[in-house]
């Protein structure tokens, strides 16, 4: 039979032999990796504060996308999942998903040499003003209400 955490026992304690990994950590893992495409580059730290839990999980950059969702849906559903355990361990859970894609940050910061140069095809030739058709018929039935004493 295949056990959904088999590293933790019933009572949530580690099983002897295993990596410290708490239920919470195991929890959100077996979801994520479930998700993403490159599931041994899940990382998930846990750090305990004066707020509660912080689960920090670090993916890698191909799936950071699976992993928030459209509209971030799928990260707003992980968080409600894990207030729900939070719920029955007593315990306040905040996850943070982490964007660990340097290259991301370098679309938009960065400088490019090309956008520097001017247009070598630009001319000097005036644009006609084409006004379609719709477009006179309705500055022509506006300017009639507006002759409208009313």
């Amino acid at each position: 039979m295949y056990e959904l955490f088999p590293n933790v026992q019933g009572d949530g304690s580690p099983k002897e032999g295993t990596t410290m990994s708490t239920i919470d950590q195991q929890f959100v893992e077996y979801i994520v990796k479930s998700l993403v495409g490159n599931p041994e580059d899940v990382v998930i730290d846990r750090i305990i504060d004066e707020k509660g839990v912080l689960l920090t999980l670090t993916v890698n950059p191909d799936d950071l996308g699976r992993v928030i969702g459209k509209r971030g849906m799928t990260a707003q559903s992980l968080r409600t999942l894990l207030r729900a355990l939070g719920t029955k361990n007593d315990a306040r859970y905040n996850l943070k998903i982490v964007n660990n894609d340097e290259d991301r940050e370098n679309y938009t910061s960065s400088h490019n040499s090309d956008t520097d140069q001017h247009v070598d095809d630009s001319t000097d030739e005036t644009v006609e003003n084409t006004e379609s058709d719709l477009a006179k018929k309705t500055r022509k039935e506006l300017a009639e209400l507006d002759d409208l004493d009313i």
